[in-house]
């Protein structure tokens, strides 16, 4: 009497899998919810600070108003946050399986692993994209609202506010999936956390745009990649010099396209390479 081999499971079952595990940890809701607050306050607090600037504006700086409003949609710092978030985010879906053990039970059920690993890739970066279009659309929705009683906020139809919110959208899942693939790496909590910073960070910000060699490295970075798609005057304002290297709207959105696609290669590949 032969014994019939169970039914391998569909993809659409790992992905059930997959979200029941995210949404039954407490603290992945914490830092979803710490980091959209923290991102949007930022963001808000800087419009504030920019409408109660306003009336003494002179009439030269008034006339940069709109450049004022769409960076006070999405400020620098607010993108680092978000950044470090999502990374976090990502990491923690691959690493904490890794540590508590669940990943060897995961593999036994499931033996084929490049499916399950796919799963982890796909629900985080469905997921992340969603968090980030809500977080982005209410952060500008806030900001605009607050410069509005100046008479400064602009609509989500004026040239560059699309392109603003959608790259800072983007950023969310371009994060969570880099910080996936250096869990998938690395597999130790805090080397992947400090990883993790350096790598989407720190380095970035010390690579020079001097030669070309290195200024290709520097906008192939994801935080300068969202630098160059927010800033809608690149080269045409008066209060920034242009680099001799510039980069391009065009190379910011390959950009993210790479480092997701990359990163999701990674996620996927590396568990065939390496023991559990």
């Amino acid at each position: 009497m032969t014994t019939l081999a169970p039914p391998a499971a569909r993809f659409t079952d790992l992905l059930a899998a997959e979200w029941i595990k995210m949404r039954s940890l407490r603290s992945t809701y914490w830092a979803l919810g710490a980091g959209a607050l923290a991102v949007i306050a930022f963001n808000a607090n800087a419009a504030r600070v920019d409408a109660g600037d306003h009336p003494r504006f002179d009439p030269s700086q008034r006339d940069s108003v709109v450049r004022l409003a769409l960076r006070d949609a999405f400020t620098d710092g607010s993108a680092m946050i978000l950044l470090l978030a999502v990374a976090s985010i990502g990491a923690v879906t691959v690493v904490g399986e890794y540590a508590t053990g669940m990943i060897r039970t995961t593999f036994a059920a499931v033996p084929d692993r490049r499916a399950v690993m796919a799963a982890k890739v796909t629900l985080v970066a469905a997921l992340m994209t969603v968090y980030g279009v809500l977080v982005a659309g209410v952060s500008f929705a806030s900001t605009q609202a607050i410069l509005s009683t100046r008479g400064a906020g602009v609509p989500i139809g004026h040239p560059g506010a699309f392109r603003v919110v959608a790259a800072s959208a983007l950023l969310a899942p371009v994060g969570a999936l880099a910080g996936m693939a250096l869990g998938a790496l690395i597999r130790h909590s805090a080397t992947t956390m400090v990883a993790t910073t350096a790598v989407l960070l720190l380095i970035p910000a010390f690579i020079t745009d001097r030669y070309r060699w290195t200024a290709a490295v520097r906008h192939a970075q994801p935080v300068n990649a969202w630098s160059r798609l927010v800033d809608i005057d690149y080269g045409h304002s008066p209060y920034t010099l242009v680099p001799r290297y510039q980069a391009t709207v065009a190379g910011g959105w390959t950009t993210y396209a790479a480092w997701a696609a990359v990163a999701a290669v990674v996620t996927v590949l590396s568990v065939d390479r390496r023991d559990v």
